[in-house]
């Protein structure tokens, strides 16, 4: 059986493919598929304790079943196409995030809060000078967990609109790598609403951000989340 598998970040990096094909004669569970990935690219040994993974771009367990045709992904912890509804704006884009058009196309005369979070590319990291940052995602996994949080959101708050918006690719210091814009009739619920967002955005959605510096690079990788690997 032959398993497309596709690769991010580090561990991109450490076999110098985005996707690789696994071939064996069976394939049973997604351990079969990394077992084949193992002895393919022996240079992966010892990263499986630290990696989640999907099929067919939900999150999955180390016992999923495969089968040939399924799209398996493997990836590190998160660090952290387009679509858009009345009620709600979910985008990944490479270019600079625009936050006063965003907030201006969900903002509406019943709002009585808007809240903005704006995550800015710092200059330093753990003491270090920071240069720039690069992003990766896995994008028809990310916007399907995007679209996830923000009707978790939703359902957990009052809340009339949910803005999502993260930027790929290189980014300079001072730019925006995330925008969230949550609008509402009163102010507490946007806040909470907004803190949620970003924080299960952190945890689940799989992008993730490359740290460089003058003396190096480095992939910034979060814990594996409770339920997934």
């Amino acid at each position: 059986m032959n398993i497309e598998v596709l690769l991010f970040a580090r561990l991109r990096e450490l076999v110098g493919h985005d996707r690789v094909v696994v071939q064996r004669q069976e394939l049973i569970t997604v351990l079969d598929v990394w077992d084949g990935l193992r002895a393919q690219y022996p240079q992966v040994e010892g990263f499986g304790k630290s990696l989640l993974v999907s099929v067919n771009h939900e999150f999955a367990a180390w016992d999923t079943a495969v089968k040939e045709g399924d799209e398996l992904a493997f990836f590190p912890p998160v660090s952290g196409g387009e679509e858009a509804r009345r009620r709600h704006l979910i985008q990944i884009i490479r270019s600079p995030i625009q936050i006063e058009p965003l907030v201006n196309q969900l903002g509406q005369p019943e709002d009585g809060a808007v809240v903005v979070f704006d995550g800015i590319v710092r200059n330093h990291s753990q003491g270090r000078e920071t240069l720039y940052l690069e992003y990766e995602g896995y994008e028809p996994m990310a916007l399907k967990k995007m679209e996830e949080i923000e009707a978790s959101a939703r359902s957990r708050w009052p809340v009339n609109r949910i803005g999502i918006v993260h930027r790929l690719g290189r980014l300079d210091i001072g730019e925006a790598s995330v925008v969230i814009v949550v609008t509402s009739a009163h102010r507490k619920a946007a806040f909470e609403a907004c803190q949620y967002v970003i924080d299960t955005l952190k945890k689940i959605v799989p992008i993730w951000k490359k740290e460089f510096f003058a003396d190096g690079e480095v992939w910034v990788e979060g814990e594996v989340p409770a339920g997934c690997g």
